[in-house]
């Protein structure tokens, strides 16, 4: 096979591999959107190795200038579209994840409050005070 030939399915290959991982994770921000969270885990392996593709091939593609200047005009028009729509979905993505993000925190707070508040509620100080045993410890990390 000629350079421009192995240039031209190298090419093929990012382009595909680029829809199916816009494809996934516009799946994955769809969900999140719908606050269906748990609906994400089943494809995260397979984003993973997607996404571990993409970024040695792409690479590589970037190492060659020459694979993209010696490729049809048609092929290098359907690149800059999947890509476009790849920059796309991770923006959608990101915004579905900070919402989602946003929503868990306030309910973890909502609860460890709600926790704290029923615990301290009725609880005195000197001797005739009520006792109890029950001891618990929650931590909130804002960094999660």
């Amino acid at each position: 096979m000629s350079e421009a030939g192995a240039g031209q399915v190298a090419l093929e290959a990012v382009i595909d591999l680029t829809e199916k991982l816009t494809a996934l994770l516009a799946d994955q921000a769809r969900a999140f959107e719908q606050h269906r969270p748990q609906e994400v885990a089943a494809s995260l392996a397979e984003v993973t190795r997607l996404t571990n593709i993409y970024r040695a091939t792409s690479a590589h593609i970037r190492s060659q200038p020459a694979i993209i200047e010696a490729a049809p005009l048609e092929q290098r028009r359907r690149l800059l579209r999947a890509t476009e729509a790849f920059d796309s979905v991770l923006v959608r993505q990101g915004r579905a994840l900070a919402a989602s993000k946003t929503v868990t925190e306030g309910l973890v707070k909502a609860i460890a409050e709600e926790i704290a508040a029923k615990r301290s509620a009725g609880r005195g100080y000197g001797p005739n005070a009520a006792r109890s045993s029950l001891a618990t410890a929650i931590t909130l990390n804002r960094q999660a």
